[in-house]
């Protein structure tokens, strides 16, 4: 029996699910992280290049490269192992070693990314962290720790899927240029949670850092969307005063409104993309599962105090900007409905004087008609008599008479003439 087709697409689906499992990482470790964005256009750019970019990492470790067309790789290079992954916008590699420095937070870890390969990346850096991922020592021992490597005022501290490891990070870039990351594993945890736990901490930084993309969008454009709320604003109270020509007023809306709709249309998959990010924020850390430790702040509380008001402004700046913008269409609708009714009443006026004009032309033809018959007449009686003066003799009568008796006839196969003419023209 013929089994039944297969939908092309479906191993590629059923198996995309499964593209990018968690690492798994070892306790004590230490990770690299780093997120490559291009500047502009990321979301259109050649993604040939961040395959490029990584197969040139692979060369140098003498490592394999990825199938043609792939948007993750994981494999060792070295001593370590890595993780890439193409997103949309941007590219990120993860590199896990096992064991931590003496130094915590050493800038040597981040060697395993060469400088001069780190700066022919095809875009710019977004984010990029160091995590130390250490077995758990004990409360007292975790705070000194935390006061040692982050700031007090925003440290973020949770114990984190059933208290399964501790997590903290103050989200500071430190002097080497890196944001810090402490993981502290408790007894009995597995490579695969740990692996779950750095996925999803990474995660939350990588998507936050996208999402503060549209606040800086949103904070650029609030200058100029208040500018154009006043010039919005003084338009329509010239509108309401009659103050100046409905013309010149109009082409001035319609600038205003194409550019709010340009900036409208060139923010808006920041915009969406930012409402997006923030909700994987809010998803990767409600799926920690978080708990306090030490009194310390939660990473939700951390979130809700700095980052939440953040997205706020990105969701009011882009409800202000659709709203003005179509604050700017009805004004213009408005103002172009009063122009045409302006320039209907000129129509009006316009051709009631062309009905007027048509009158007395027509009652200057009439009376030309009125002279012409006259005129014709004359010529024509003068024609008439010419031909019928020698009839003068034969009947016995004078000239005048000859003249007066033809003169009615005449005048009225004239007229006669001259409206069978008019009836043809018209």
């Amino acid at each position: 029996m013929t089994p039944i087709e297969d939908h092309p697409e479906r191993y590629r689906l059923a198996n995309e699910l499964h593209a990018r499992p968690f690492p798994a990482v070892n306790s004590p470790a230490t990770v690299v992280f780093v997120a490559i964005k291009q500047a502009s256009e990321a979301v259109s750019r050649d993604r040939g290049l961040d395959r490029a970019h990584l197969t040139a990492l692979l060369d140098r470790f003498g490592v394999a490269h990825p199938a043609p067309g792939a948007t993750h790789y994981s494999g060792q290079i070295g001593r370590h192992t890595l993780k890439w992954e193409q997103h949309t916008e941007f590219v990120t590699y993860t590199a896990i070693t096992d064991g931590i420095s003496t130094r915590p937070f050493d800038p040597v870890d981040f060697d395993v990314f060469p400088a001069d390969w780190l700066a022919q990346a095809p875009g710019v850096r977004i984010t990029s962290a160091l995590l130390r991922i250490a077995e758990h020592p004990g409360e007292a021992e975790v705070l000194s720790a935390l006061n040692d490597w982050f700031v007090p005022e925003g440290l973020a501290v949770a114990q984190v899927l059933d208290r399964a490891a501790t997590v903290a990070a103050d989200y500071r870039i430190d002097t080497s240029g890196h944001q810090r990351i402490a993981i502290f594993v408790a007894d009995g945890t597995g490579q695969r949670r740990v692996g779950r736990i750095v996925q999803r901490v990474i995660e939350v930084e990588t998507y936050k850092s996208m999402s503060m993309l549209g606040f800086s969008r949103a904070r650029d454009l609030s200058g100029r969307i208040a500018d154009l709320d006043d010039q919005l604003s003084a338009l329509m109270q010239e509108m309401t005063d009659g103050a100046g020509p409905p013309e010149d007023t109009l082409q001035q809306l319609l600038a205003i409104s194409a550019e709010l709709e340009t900036m409208a249309a060139r923010s808006s998959f920041r915009f969406g993309a930012t409402g997006a990010y923030a909700a994987l924020v809010g998803q990767r850390i409600g799926a920690l599962r978080e708990t306090r430790f030490g009194g310390r702040q939660i990473f939700s509380e951390f979130m809700m105090r700095r980052f939440e008001p953040a997205m706020r402004t990105v969701t009011s700046t882009q409800t202000r900007l659709q709203a003005l913008a179509d604050r700017a269409l009805r004004a213009g609708n408005l103002l172009r409905t009063q122009v045409d009714v302006e320039r209907s009443a000129q129509n009006q006026a316009l051709l009631a004087s062309m009905d007027r004009r048509a009158d007395l032309q027509l009652r200057l033809q009439h009376t030309v008609e009125g002279l012409s018959v006259v005129a014709i007449s004359y010529y024509a009686v003068s024609l008439v008599g010419y031909l019928l003066y020698p009839l003068t003799m034969a009947l016995g009568i004078s000239k005048g008479m000859l003249i007066a008796g033809i003169t009615l006839p005449v005048i009225a196969g004239v007229w006669w003439a001259v409206r069978r003419i008019r009836k043809k023209l018209d």
